[in-house]
């Protein structure tokens, strides 16, 4: 995994971040240069995220893994 918060994600990551202290996993729906819609893959509705507010990222990358 690639941890960043300079990192450009693209639609289709699978990334790791922080929401209220708790690590969490979600899938890149959508992203562009600012913002970015994730899917908690929980049952729960998509969120958008601001890039300038996501905080660390942890991204998976199969081939470190």
């Amino acid at each position: 995994m690639t941890t960043t918060t300079a990192v450009r994600l693209q639609a289709g990551d699978v990334i790791e971040i922080e929401i209220d202290g708790v690590a969490a996993s979600a899938l890149v729906l959508l992203a562009s240069a600012d913002a970015v819609i994730l899917d908690g893959c929980d049952g729960t509705t998509p969120f958008v995220v601001r890039l300038s507010d996501i905080g660390p990222v942890r991204v998976f990358n199969p081939c470190d893994a």
